[in-house]
């Protein structure tokens, strides 16, 4: 099936932008049976808005001494001290021997 530029109405901003042929291809690659209804620019808003601007930026990191050489580290959760908590080369070490 040959695709042709098409071009639609964006919901948020009213602005006209084109569903090219090759996007409208690449949809249909990924089994896709809307057409976008928002613009290259108010969709990356979108994403950035429920996302964030990267997935570390919404993660807390917490402060933790390494159990096994001592370190300070930052852990992305809450040490409980009932576990010992490792850094990340000490994590990896451990891990790549089991």
């Amino acid at each position: 099936m040959a695709f042709q530029d098409k071009d639609l109405t964006c919901v948020d901003c009213g602005a006209t932008f084109t569903h090219s042929a090759e996007d409208q291809e690449f949809f249909q690659s990924r089994g896709y049976t809307n057409e976008p209804k928002r613009c290259p620019e108010c969709r990356q808003a979108r994403k950035s808005q429920r996302y964030g601007n990267g997935y570390s930026s919404q993660r807390q990191m917490f402060p933790a001494v390494c159990a096994q050489c001592g370190k300070e580290t930052e852990v992305p959760f809450q040490p409980r001290g009932d576990k010992p908590v490792y850094c990340s080369d000490c994590f990896r070490k451990i891990r790549d021997t089991r």
